[in-house]
């Protein structure tokens, strides 16, 4: 072994890294800047505000009592409470948005404290993203607990316990069946453009585009092109994920081999197609990215290096790991410039709530996803250029 032929290897693989700024950028500043994105989201996250609807069923002194001293607590901690006719009418308020929780004092809340016994309190929250009815169950309890000391009477009385119930989804559902909408998302974005970005590259330094641009097709025509193309395997990529996703293909023991499920088995309360829809629309948005994006890099690492800088500030600020709704406020407006944040949104409505065609929120999503995939397609066309003069 040539002590001198490893140090030419060495010094000039350091040479060629320094002279590439986006790999320094990737290897000291991403770190930094994600790292620091990431402490600033966590240690200044908004504490949840609790704007709650008080129904009380018991025609008892307590009941009364806890509704009150309930209501109390919640606008101490910067909430909003009042008084519902009835739990449906309060759970209407849950729908439409006026409210964030319902929490309903039964009507045998006052007999079971006469009795000795425990009274239970419901708790009831929307159901979309199991992160933010946490944090409302959460406020819950904490105004609960200073409010009761001077609502129950003394001498033994028992404290509350509280069931939590939602409108959308069901007691069965687990963790799986609350994530799929947001990994349904982010993985169908984050594989989409990989393929887009570096198959596109690959066509410029193979010279294909070099060459199809000397010809009279026009720009735009080489992106739809290219994007009808990628998009083909992205429809087909979405399918599979959402079809394993949605599976559930009980498969009995044969011989040696225990019986299993093949598939996630997450139940959708809406219409697959409209779930395959939101999915293909972002889909095709990353298709126009990736194409857009692939323009400005060189090589295939160039084309990852792009991943710190549009994937991962997503999945941080779009509602993947973090409802948007706690974000400080100095970052909530981003969420809203953000693709990945309207796809998790469209998913939840119909995976979860069942949304249809006529609901407007999925309307939104839908069209803002559509709008995404042209916008970066006209981007795309713009950056496009011939390398050779």
């Amino acid at each position: 072994m040539s002590r001198r032929r490893v140090v030419a290897l060495w010094r000039r693989l350091v040479q060629e890294l320094r002279r590439d700024h986006r790999s320094m950028a990737l290897l000291f500043v991403a770190p930094v800047v994600l790292t620091g994105l990431l402490a600033f989201v966590l240690r200044e996250q908004q504490p949840a505000t609790v704007d709650a609807v008080i129904v009380n069923q018991d025609a008892g002194q307590a009941g009364a009592k806890v509704a009150t001293s309930l209501a109390s607590g919640i606008e101490a901690d910067g909430g909003s409470a009042t008084s519902g006719d009835s739990e449906a009418v309060a759970e209407a308020a849950l729908v439409d948005g006026s409210a964030s929780v319902v929490v309903v004092i039964p009507a045998d809340f006052s007999t079971a404290l006469a009795g000795g016994g425990q009274p239970t309190l419901t708790v009831i929250t929307l159901g979309l993203e199991a992160s933010a009815d946490g944090s409302q169950v959460a406020g819950v309890q904490k105004a609960l607990a200073g409010a009761l000391a001077s609502a129950l009477p003394s001498g033994g009385a028992r404290i509350p316990t509280i069931s939590h119930g939602t409108i959308y989804g069901s007691g069965e559902s687990d963790l799986v069946d609350n994530l799929a909408p947001v990994y349904l998302g982010f993985f169908a974005y984050f594989f989409v453009y990989i393929l887009t970005g570096v198959s596109f590259l690959r066509e410029r330094v193979g010279g294909t585009l070099e060459r199809l641009l000397a010809t009279p097709v026009a720009r735009g025509e080489i992106v739809l092109g290219y994007s009808l193309g990628f998009g083909l395997f992205a429809t087909l990529q979405c399918a599979v994920l959402l079809g394993w996703t949605l599976l559930d293909l009980q498969v009995p023991a044969i011989g040696p081999l225990p019986a299993f499920s093949f598939g996630l088995a997450v139940p959708v309360a809406g219409s697959p197609l409209l779930a395959y829809l939101v999915v293909l629309l972002l889909a095709l948005g990353a298709v126009s990215l990736g194409i857009l994006l692939s323009t400005f890099a060189r090589t295939e690492l160039q084309v990852i290096q792009f991943i710190p800088l549009v994937i991962v500030p997503q999945a941080l600020l779009a509602g993947v790991l973090f409802p948007v709704s706690s974000l400080p406020a100095i970052l909530q407006p981003i969420s809203a410039i953000l693709p990945l944040t309207y796809a998790v949104n469209g998913l939840r409505e119909v995976i979860i709530a069942g949304a249809d065609l006529s609901t407007r929120a999925l309307q939104v999503d839908l069209l803002v996803l559509a709008g995404f995939a042209v916008l970066f397609a006209a981007l795309a066309g713009l950056t496009i250029r011939r390398e050779i003069a």
